[in-house]
Order: C-alpha cells, then structure tokens, then sequence
C-alpha cells in the first residue's frame, strides 16, 4: 500500500521584545493559534527582549543559534516570526538556519487563502499575496540573463528577476481593475439600500469573537460560523426583524487582528467599507478572552484608521456562558452582556436597536383620503403603522415615520 498521509508541519515561533516581555508572550499565543488554523504544529517558541528589532536578522545571532538547536531537538521544517520582516531578514535567516521562513503577515495571507470563497474574497487575497511578494523577489542576479552568442541574442537582455516583477506589476493592474468592477457593484447594492430608508447595522469586532454566530442566531443566516480564527472573510447582509414589526440590514464583516498586515487593509478596503457607510455599529467582544480590553483597542484603532467611527456603537460582551469578564468599553453608547449560544442579552439587544431606530422617526398623525392610499402602504412600509381607523371621510392614520419619508406624507 501506498500511504498519501499529509505530514503536519512543525514550527517554532521567534519573537523579538521590544516592549512588554508579556505582550509577546501574548503575541505568540496569538501566533500559534494562526499557525494551527493554517494546518502547522507549534512545537517550540523563542522570545528576545530587545531595544530595536535587528535590521539584518530580526533577532540576535546567539538567539539564532538557540532556534537552530530547537529546530534539530523538534525535527521541525520551519521557522515563523511574530512580525512583518524585510527582505533582507528574511534571506538572512533562510541562509542561516536553512529552513523555511515565514512571518505573521505570510501566515495570515494563507489563512486567507485558504477561506475565499467568492470571487471577490479570492481577488482581495491574490492581490494582496502579489503586494506582499512583490517587494520581496529574490533572483539568481547576471546567472538568469540571455547571455549567448548569435544574432539576436548578444548583449544581458532581461534579468529573470526583472521580467518576474513586470509579470506580477501586470497582475496586480488585472487584479485592481477586477476589484474596482466587483467594488462598483457593491456601491451599487449599497446605494440602492441606501435610498430605501432600512437602517443598517455592521457587525465588527475581533476574529472568533462571535460575530458570523451573532448574526445566524439573529437572522437564521446560516453562513459558517467556527471556533477558528478567520472563519469568514465574505460580508453577509442579512435583514434581522424587530418584535415590533420594523427591521434593520445586519452585515457581518472580516475579523480584526493585531498587527492587521497593510496589505490586507488596503485588499479589503471594499469589505470593511461595509462598517463605514453603516448607521449603527455593533461591536462584538470575547469577554472571556483574559486579552478582551487589548483586542478591543484593536478594534477601535483599525475603525478609525478606516475612518469608521462617529455613529451609535452597541457593544457585546459576549460569551457570558464561559464566564465573562467584567469590562469597560467608554467608546460604546450602550454595553450589554451576551451570550450567543445561550440567547443571554438578546432581547436587550433588540430593545436597543428599535430605540436606535425610532430615534429618528416622526410621529405623525393624518386623515388621508382614500385616494390617497399610497401613502399608507409607505408609512406601512417605511416605519412603524400605530393606528389605522377606516372612517367615512378616509383613513385616520398614527404612524412612526423616517424624517425622509415625512415630507411625502
């Protein structure tokens, strides 16, 4: 028999300390779990405390030796590291241990690649992945060029190295220009709900926290929901209905990490967008995760950096059945416990979102006559019907209605 097992790779995750030793030992937790989402074992860890990162090898020269003795103790295949390195770094360490070297911003581009789904998601990472390598081409220099003799072929011609870039400056154009038809579509969609007058809410917050959970307990989604980091890349726009009768657009939205690689900021430009033409924020929080307070400044730098704040933020503490930690969250305007496999807080939740919603209704109270009927189906439609009296004279109406629709009525 043959045997077609695939061998799990064996890695040790290097860290170089340049703050708090504890925050890179918290890193690196962090770090092993990318590792196991992406398929690969951590079997060691190696942390340096440093006053600057080593510009030619990211750690020191005594710290590389200790990785390549863990790498013969462990029979491990590879090296990843906690933060984005140069292209000299990372060619330095390859000829040093000689084995394969990643960081974390190579890792979670193959996280990414591995969820795509749609041709949008498998774009933004393409795009990214050829950003990432682009600056990163190492060729074999004068060894690769046309050198020969004959006519036509005298003279260096073009390096390997030169045409391997102009190749993947080509791509990414191909790429950009994909995307921005994908990206005038969405703003189409976008637009369109927009002229409606259903509020929308984006749901934000860290990766695994809970928030493709949230919104398939909310509005019976049934999009894919694990206890994984990166489990959804795609947003999903769903309407979630409110007890009294009204309803709001729910978008789930890719999660947030430290050190989110600019690469992806900029490939998802168009999916976090989602949280920045949003009416409402709804910011979901592991609460029993001992790094919650660190992860939710997480959040909130990377929605400003999108330019995303400045509206109604609703703050989940999730995961209360797992012991939730007592947390403070002073960007939020509401906080409310959570669980989403318990139900715990739901109903506070909706109570919320209908305040949030009626907040920018009119009451308005009208006799309209039956010609007019119109105007009921849009106030029924529209917002919130309290009263309907069917008289001689026409329909005596009491409604809450959008600020916008209240000149039409």
């Amino acid at each position: 028999m043959i045997s077609t097992d695939h061998d799990q790779e064996r890695v040790i995750l290097v860290a170089a300390a340049v703050g708090s030793y504890e925050d890179a030992e918290d890193s690196l937790d962090e770090l092993s779990e990318l590792a196991a989402t992406a398929g690969a074992a951590a079997v060691g860890r190696v942390i340096q405390n440093l006053d600057r990162i080593h510009p030619g090898t990211y750690i020191g020269t005594g710290k590389i030796e200790e990785v390549r003795s863990l790498l013969y103790a462990y029979n491990a295949t590879g090296v990843i590291c906690d933060d984005e390195l140069s292209p000299a770094q990372l060619g330095n360490l390859e000829h040093e241990l000689d084995c394969k070297v990643m960081d974390r911003t190579l890792l979670i581009l193959d996280i990414f690649a591995q969820r795509a789904q749609t041709s949008e998601g498998k774009i933004q990472v393409e795009l990214a992945q050829l950003r990432y390598r682009a600056s990163r081409l190492v060729g074999l220099r004068a060894s690769l060029s046309r050198l020969g003799g004959g006519i036509g072929t005298r003279g260096p011609g073009e390096k390997k190295l030169e045409m391997d870039r102009r190749l993947i400056r080509s791509r990414i154009s191909a790429l950009k220009e994909e995307l921005e038809n994908v990206e005038r579509h969405r703003t189409l969609l976008r637009t369109h709900r927009k002229s409606g007058t259903q509020k929308t809410a984006a749901i934000v917050g860290y990766t695994n926290a809970g928030k493709s959970s949230l919104l398939n307990r909310l509005t019976d989604a049934g999009i894919l929901a694990e206890d994984k980091l990166f489990a959804t890349l795609d947003p999903t726009t769903r309407v979630m209905n409110l007890p009294d009768g009204q309803s709001i657009l729910l978008t789930d939205t890719v999660g947030f990490i430290r050190k989110l690689p600019h690469h992806l900021v900029e490939a998802f430009k168009s999916t976090l967008e989602e949280a920045v033409f949003a009416d409402y924020l709804i910011h979901v929080v592991d609460a029993s995760n001992p790094q919650a307070q660190l992860q939710m400044q997480v959040v909130y730098d990377t929605l400003r950096e999108l330019k995303a704040l400045g509206k109604p933020v609703i703050t989940l503490l999730n995961k209360q059945d797992l012991g939730g930690l007592s947390l403070h969250d002073p960007m939020a305007d509401h906080v409310i416990k959570f669980s989403v496999k318990t139900g715990l807080g739901t109903e506070q939740l909706e109570k919320t979102l209908m305040d949030l919603v009626n907040d920018g209704m009119i009451l308005i109270e009208r006799l309209i006559p039956y010609t007019d009927g119109q105007k009921l189906a849009l106030a029924r439609d529209t917002g919130k019907l309290l009263q309907e009296e069917y008289t001689p004279e026409g329909i005596r109406m009491k409604a809450l209605v959008p600020r916008e629709i209240y000149g039409r009525i």
